[in-house]
């Protein structure tokens, strides 16, 4: 798995990722949004020099200009709920992109640490030899996005997989690793230290969806 991690560079990024987890300021839920789909628009720039291009001729009002265009089929995956501020972010970038949403969620079926990920629910385009962009701001333990990957590939073989979170932990890397193929891209906005005993991220945010939408019954 080719990993990229782009907070290795001071940028803009690092700002809005300083300020998704500053508890002085991301229990405003609209700024939370925002900043988290400036970080998906910002993922989806640095995303876009590894895509194909192919070159193209353009009439300007004064004449011919040769310039490139993306050749790739995207289709957009985010998992619901906490990756739509994210998928809005590179939709803004990818916006002929075709689009696909899927739920998982942590379910304790005992009350207490232990948990399944259950994936109820999908509305996913044709994903046959395009590329798919796998959109979650949460790497955890990584099981999410591997049942949500193995859920995909039930409908079709894509041509090249890229995973982007927000923040990532090395034991979800290490759980991507292991469990997805070797020609998929990881693209982190940043990487934390480890998981607690509950599997949460330390230093993290907190909870992605409840800040973007409010707490969860």
């Amino acid at each position: 798995m080719q990993i990229h991690n782009l907070s290795e560079k001071n940028s803009v990024l690092n700002h809005f990722l300083g300020q998704i987890r500053d508890i002085n300021i991301h229990n405003d839920s609209m700024r939370f949004r925002r900043n988290i789909e400036r970080i998906g628009e910002i993922m989806a720039y640095e995303l876009s020099k590894e895509l194909h291009y192919s070159d193209v001729e353009i009439q300007t009002p004064l004449g011919t200009k040769k310039t490139t265009q993306i050749n790739d089929q995207l289709v957009l995956c985010s998992i619901l709920r906490a990756g739509l501020p994210m998928h809005q972010g590179f939709l803004n970038y990818f916006d002929s992109a075709e689009n696909g949403f899927i739920s998982a969620f942590r379910y304790h079926p005992n009350n207490d640490d232990y948990f399944e990920i259950k994936v109820d629910y999908q509305a996913v385009a044709d994903i046959n030899n395009k590329n798919v962009l796998l959109l979650d701001p949460m790497l955890a333990t990584g099981q999410s996005i591997v049942a949500v990957f193995n859920k995909l590939i039930e409908k079709g073989t894509p041509k090249e997989i890229h995973i982007a979170v927000v923040i990532a932990t090395p034991e979800g890397i290490a759980h991507l690793q292991n469990h997805l193929p070797e020609n998929c891209h990881l693209w982190i906005a940043a990487l934390d230290d480890n998981l607690n005993e509950h599997n949460y991220i330390v230093p993290g945010l907190g909870d992605a969806g409840d800040l973007a939408y409010g707490k969860k019954l």
